[in-house]
């Protein structure tokens, strides 16, 4: 193709980096300055240029067009530095661009699947350019992080989950498919800005929600085959849950805010174990929010404890508890309950207020997944610093303003005993005299790892043992050195080797269980999760 041309290709694009030789053999003599620089080099430069941008959406909005112009430098960026820019192309930054989405807005990213296509689905699908999908990530928007129905606006979630698959999991950019279904907005404030994208309607419902949504799985299985994974991304509570339980069985389905979330968890609490001493049946658990996120951390703990203890699941939930909006989930509030909140009602009198269930249940373990900012008061820290030696605290609500508390306070109000993550990051502390690290409970140690490992081994159906598998290849990764730092999760910088371990236990599993296709089974599954892995260093073209 013309050199003209293959500069402004993303996929193909080395902007100076092209060689005297593939300038001579691709027609591109004099259409580049004459320097050659490597592409380390490149990431140097572009590093200084964004480091330079005061604003967090600025340099987002910079990330985001350097994707669409140089996809390889953009991801030899973001390995290069996950730290730094982990917090740019996701959480907190991708939540206030979804907000400013129809004003950013420049270059359609992805498949956008309205009402108005209803029936057409397939032909959508086929609309797109590659055909060798395998992983979709797929949003309503109805519930984008903390920060509620961003209708269409959602596509940013879909692309920076996606780039964070390639990035982190190593699944090639080009497998990759960002997807946002429109089924209206009920958010006033986006139905009257002129900016808006997506569909001037109020959200559809019941039967021509469900229809859509059918329709898109069916296509979706249709076009792409069994072994196409399907994660679920900031769907409202009651659709996630319905998706999830309808879809599990006749789809490789993924919810990331109920499964992914709770594998994070599980895993930082695997790790904390190590400071606190003890199993996980030894500690009480109070969780403050009942969402997808809450009880999906819940249910994944109460699994684990069943399997090590041998216990039935109903009497692992026992240890614990749940505070909604109303209080906490008791047997008295049984009827009114939606069903996914059921199971945690137990036998104990109505409590209104977290302080008064915090000094009840006497918790171990406090867990935030409210969306709520700074719900966890200095009464209810202090509290838990009363009849804890290292109380556990975790705010897991996303961005960093809607954090239950924020690591200073956690570390004040216990005195530097406090153990420590938050969904959201948040820097180091210093208090009297000493640092604390404060581990981040981020979905993006899992669900890359995880996918790795469902497509490299072909599964057709994702099991609850594999979460676990995910939980366990994570806290193994905790060195010492972390946990003397109060972290219960590995530094982010070496999420890759990270994500390989992930990813061949997650194999392991769907191998044993029967569910992978890829056969034979490679004897070193790490070993094959690297070879799988995309890099993002420049091909040389002859």
């Amino acid at each position: 193709c013309s050199g003209y041309s293959l500069l402004r290709d993303p996929r193909h694009n080395k902007g100076l980096a092209f060689t005297d030789k593939e300038r001579d053999a691709h027609y591109l003599l004099g259409l580049l300055p004459p320097s050659v620089p490597s592409q380390e080099l490149q990431v140097k430069k572009l590093m200084n240029i964004i480091r330079q941008y005061q604003v967090p959406l600025q340099k987002y909005m910079y990330m985001m067009d350097l994707q669409e112009r140089n996809e390889r430098l953009f991801y030899k960026l973001l390995i290069d530095h996950v730290e730094e820019m982990l917090p740019i192309v996701y959480t907190p930054t991708v939540g206030e661009a979804c907000q400013k989405y129809g004003s950013i807005f420049s270059r359609p990213q992805g498949l956008y699947i309205s009402l108005k296509e209803k029936g057409r689905i397939l032909e959508v699908l086929r609309n797109w350019p590659e055909k060798n999908i395998q992983v979709i990530v797929v949003t309503d928007g109805q519930r984008i992080l903390g920060l509620g129905d961003l209708g269409c606006q959602g596509m940013g979630i879909p692309v920076g989950k996606l780039s964070l698959y390639t990035a982190l999991g190593g699944v090639r950019p080009s497998a990759c498919l960002p997807i946002t279904i429109d089924v209206g907005t009920n958010n006033e404030k986006l139905l009257d800005d002129e900016f808006y994208i997506g569909l001037r309607q109020r959200r559809a419902t019941g039967q021509e929600y469900d229809e859509l949504l059918h329709e898109f799985m069916t296509a979706v299985k249709q076009n792409y085959g069994e072994r196409v994974l399907v994660q679920f991304e900031d769907f409202a509570n009651h659709n996630a849950f319905d998706l999830l339980a309808k879809y599990g069985t006749t789809h490789l389905v993924f919810n990331d805010d109920i499964q992914g979330t709770a594998a994070v968890v599980l895993s930082g609490l695997m790790a904390a174990l190590k400071l606190l001493g003890g199993t996980l049946a030894d500690h009480r658990f109070l969780f403050l929010g009942a969402g997808e996120a809450g009880t999906g951390i819940a249910e994944l703990i109460a699994l684990e404890i069943s399997k090590q203890t041998q216990m039935p699941l109903d009497e692992a939930r026992k240890n614990i508890w749940l505070v909604d909006s109303k209080g906490l989930i008791v047997e008295s509030r049984k009827e009114s309950l939606q069903h996914f909140k059921k199971p945690w009602a137990h036998d104990h009198e109505p409590v209104e207020t977290l302080l008064e269930a915090v000094n009840d249940i006497k918790p171990t373990v406090l867990i935030g997944t409210s969306g709520v900012g700074r719900t966890f008061t200095q009464e209810v820290v202090e509290a838990m610093a009363s009849f804890n030696e290292k109380p556990l605290i975790l705010a897991l609500s996303n961005p960093t303003s809607q954090s239950e508390c924020t690591a200073e306070q956690a570390y004040t109000w216990t005195n530097g005993r406090a153990i420590y993550a938050s969904g959201s990051p948040f820097p180091p502390v210093e208090y009297e005299g000493q640092t604390y690290v404060p581990g981040q409970s981020n979905n993006a140690y899992i669900f890359p790892g995880l996918g790795l490992g469902l497509i490299m081994s072909g599964t057709i159906r994702v099991h609850d043992d594999m979460l676990l598998a995910a939980s366990e290849a994570l806290a193994a990764q905790v060195t010492q050195e972390n946990l003397d730092n109060g972290q219960i999760y590995p530094p982010f910088t070496n999420i890759r080797k990270i994500s390989a371990h992930i990813a061949a236990n997650v194999a392991a599993k769907a191998y044993e269980l029967g569910l992978a296709t890829r056969l034979p089974r490679p004897k070193d599954l790490v070993a094959y999760a690297e070879s799988c892995m995309y890099s993002p260093s420049y091909r040389n073209y002859r």
